[in-house]
């Protein structure tokens, strides 16, 4: 019984171990959009990726938000004003991140979120 714990002790120290030695690499080449900036979860993501040296793409809602941010940030970080309730609004805001990444960004598909419900797979690009 003993050898039992002991092995499975050993699996799981070998398994924090493995994912803590996961690193994503190049980061300042890494671009991530992030919606809602201007307060809350979104303002403190976009802190503390724009601290690792990720490029990230804000969208705030107001220029207000948009304005503390961009004093508050390095240059790597870039915003976007956005209302995701109006179409016109994501279109621009769409055409403003591909102008923005280029062709350094890869077709990703990712979940439309909306007040926390996945509504779908949409491609990303």
């Amino acid at each position: 019984m003993c050898l039992f714990l002991a092995a499975l002790l050993a699996l799981y120290i070998l398994r924090r171990w493995h994912r803590e030695r996961q690193v994503v690499g190049n980061l300042p080449d890494k671009h991530v959009f992030i919606t809602g900036c201007d307060s809350g979860f979104g303002h403190l993501l976009a802190k503390q990726l724009d601290g690792r040296g990720l490029r990230v793409l804000a969208a705030c809602l107001t220029e207000q938000g948009a304005e503390r941010l961009r004093q508050a940030m390095s240059g790597r970080l870039q915003t976007v004003i956005l209302d995701v309730t109006c179409s016109d609004s994501i279109a621009a805001a769409t055409a403003w991140v591909e102008g923005q990444v280029g062709d350094r960004g890869e077709a990703w598909r990712c979940p439309l979120l909306l007040c926390g419900l996945v509504l779908g797979w949409f491609p990303c690009s």
